[in-house]
């Protein structure tokens, strides 16, 4: 089951993404927000390899660069939120268009 609520159009730019994104978005899905090193010592991938996946998941939207509040010298990564308001404002559209 998932955490992160996702539509159609999301599962289909993940599904074509590498296996080491996809791999990245399952982690920061259960974990929430997490630094490249933190995101590479739970995946056991190479921090660049999870710098490629997370370039990857920003392009698409997938995933956003957050502010460390404790360390500004840190960035750490979370999966977009306005992906689910998506979802909620398509599924809002659809059901006024059936009524």
């Amino acid at each position: 089951m998932s955490v992160f609520a996702t539509d159609g159009k999301v599962e289909e730019k993940i599904d074509e993404l590498p296996p080491s994104a996809k791999l990245v978005f399952k982690v920061l899905e259960y974990n929430r927000q997490m630094t490249q090193k933190e995101i590479s010592e739970e995946t056991r991938l190479s921090v660049r390899t999870v710098r490629y996946a997370l370039n990857r998941l920003t392009e698409e939207g997938i995933v956003e660069q957050v502010p460390c509040l404790t360390d500004g010298r840190q960035t750490l990564y979370d999966l977009n939120d306005d992906l689910g308001d998506e979802q909620d404002a398509e599924t809002d559209a659809e059901t006024e268009i059936a009524d």
